[in-house]
C-alpha cells in the first residue's frame, strides 16, 4: 500500500515538473483595430500635449467636435485657446494660422474640404511655401493645412476634386495622402513636428473604416518620414502605384486578378511630395510593368508624373509594354450616383487596364 502511494506521488511530481518545464501556450495579444477618423483624432491629441505650441483651428472643429468627428474630446480637454473655432472664411483663418505660424506656434489648419482650399490658395502657396525660400532660410512656417481631399458620395462637381496634383505642383510644400490607420497617425505626427508647410490630404470615405494597428504604431513617438511608399502586397506580374482610398481599389482587384493567375504588387505612394520614385522604380524593374490608379483627374494628374519619372528613368528600359493610367473622368463631378460611379476609378477598371497592360 505504501509503495503504491510513493509511485503515485512521485509520478505526480513528475508531471507538474514536465508541465512547468513546457509551459503555459500563450497567445498573441488580439490586434488592436482603429478608425482612421480615431487615428488622427489621437495624433493630434498627443502632439497637442507634448508640445504647447500646437493648437488646431478651423469650422465648427471645437464644440461640434468637428464636421466628421475627427477632432472630437480636444475642445473639451484642451480648451478655447488651442481649439479654436473660426468664421467661414478660409482666407481669415489661413492667413491667421500662417501668420501664427511665422511666430514660431505650430497651427493644424483644417479645411472642412479641400475644395474650400481654393478660397486660401494665396496664404497656402504665397505666405507660407514660398516664404523659407524667399527668406534665404529665415523664416520657418510650421504649418499643417488637413482636412477631406477628393470625391465623396452625392456632393458633386464643388465638393469633388483631387488637389494632389494641384498641391503637389508647388515647390516649398510637402504633400501626403494617407491611406490606413497607421498611414494617418504616423504621418499626420510627422507633419505636426516638420518645421514647414505640409499638406495633409484625408479621404472622407475613409473616415469610418478601421485597421489594424501595430505595436510599435500604438507608442507615442511613433512617426513615418515623408518620402516613403509601402508595399502593401508583394507581387511579380504587374506593378499597381496608388494612394489614398484607391490603395483599397488595387488590393481588392489583386485578390481577383490572383485568382486568375495575375500576381499584383501594390504600392501605397503615402507621400505625394516627396515621391518615392525609387520604390517605384524597385518594383517596375521587378514586374515590367506599370499601372497608375488615382481619383483625381487625368492631365497632368500624379499618374502622368509617375509614368514621366519612369520614362526618364533606369526603370524604363525593364517596361514590357506601355504604362498606363486609371483616373478619374476628365469632367466636372456628377450629381447623379449612375454617372458620379462612371467618373471614377472602379475595382473593374483596374482589372480590365491591367489585364490590356499584360495583353491577356
Amino acid at each position: 500500500m505504501a509503495a503504491s502511494v510513493r509511485c503515485f506521488l512521485r509520478s505526480g511530481k513528475n508531471a507538474v515538473s514536465a508541465l512547468g518545464q513546457r509551459g503555459f501556450h500563450k497567445s498573441a495579444p488580439a490586434a488592436v483595430q482603429m478608425m482612421v477618423r480615431d487615428a488622427l483624432n489621437q495624433a493630434m491629441d498627443e502632439e497637442l500635449e507634448r508640445d504647447e505650441r500646437v493648437f488646431l483651428l478651423g469650422e465648427e472643429v471645437a464644440q461640434y467636435d468637428g464636421a466628421y468627428k475627427v477632432s472630437r474630446g480636444l475642445w473639451k480637454k484642451y480648451g478655447d485657446k488651442r481649439i479654436i473655432d473660426t468664421p467661414i472664411t478660409e482666407m481669415g483663418f489661413a492667413g491667421i494660422a500662417v501668420g501664427a505660424a511665422f511666430a514660431g506656434l505650430r497651427p493644424i489648419c483644417e479645411f472642412m474640404t479641400f475644395n474650400f482650399s481654393m478660397q486660401a490658395i494665396d496664404q497656402v502657396i504665397n505666405s507660407a511655401a514660398k516664404t523659407y525660400y524667399m527668406s534665404a532660410g529665415q523664416q520657418s512656417v510650421p504649418i499643417v493645412f488637413r482636412g477631406p481631399n477628393g470625391a465623396s458620395a452625392g456632393v458633386a462637381a464643388q465638393h469633388s476634386q483631387c488637389f494632389a496634383a494641384w498641391y503637389g505642383h508647388c515647390p516649398g510644400l510637402k504633400v501626403v495622402s494617407p491611406w490606413s490607420a497607421e498611414d494617418a497617425k504616423g504621418l499626420l505626427k510627422s507633419a505636426i513636428r516638420d518645421n514647414n508647410p505640409v499638406v495633409f490630404l484625408e479621404n472622407e470615405l475613409m473616415y469610418g473604416v478601421p485597421f489594424e494597428m501595430s505595436e510599435e504604431s500604438q507608442s507615442k513617438d511613433f512617426t513615418i518620414p515623408f518620402g516613403k511608399a509601402k508595399v502593401e502586397r508583394q507581387g511579380t506580374s504587374i506593378t499597381l502605384v496608388t494612394h489614398s482610398r484607391y490603395v483599397s481599389h488595387c488590393l481588392d482587384a489583386a485578390a481577383v486578378l490572383a485568382k486568375e493567375g495575375i500576381d499584383c504588387e501594390v504600392i501605397n505612394l503615402r507621400s505625394i511630395r516627396p515621391l518615392d520614385v525609387e520604390c517605384i522604380e524597385t518594383s517596375v524593374m521587378k514586374t515590367n510593368h506599370l499601372v497608375t490608379v488615382e481619383g483625381g483627374w487625368p492631365q497632368f494628374g500624379v499618374g502622368a508624373e509617375i509614368c514621366a519619372r519612369v520614362m526618364e528613368g533606369p526603370a524604363f528600359n525593364f517596361l514590357d509594354s506601355p504604362a498606363t493610367r486609371v483616373t478619374g473622368v476628365d469632367i466636372p463631378m456628377p450629381y447623379a450616383k449612375i454617372l458620379e460611379d462612371n467618373s471614377l476609378p472602379q475595382i473593374k477598371d483596374i482589372i480590365f487596364s491591367v489585364k490590356k497592360t499584360l495583353n491577356v
